[in-house]
């Protein structure tokens, strides 16, 4: 259990790090944008395996939270 809430830290602090380029004009926006999207599919997909009783592991956050955990 503490993987998945090391993992989801990890991952959703980086995405809110990322879209905080929204501020660079034009560029910024569409990055944000995409960072919203990523943030929301990743969000359904772990919730559902997360219900399931599925351990997912997301590549980078997925390592980080396993030496953590």
């Amino acid at each position: 259990m503490r993987f998945h809430a090391i993992q989801s830290i990890v991952t959703f602090g980086a995405l809110t790090v990322a879209f905080a380029l929204v501020f660079i004009p034009v560029i910024g926006w569409i990055f944000g944008w995409l960072c919203i999207m990523v943030a929301f599919i990743l969000w359904v997909i772990l919730m559902v395996k997360a219900y399931q009783g599925k351990k997912i592991k997301i590549p980078v956050a997925g390592n980080f939270a396993e030496k953590r955990a």
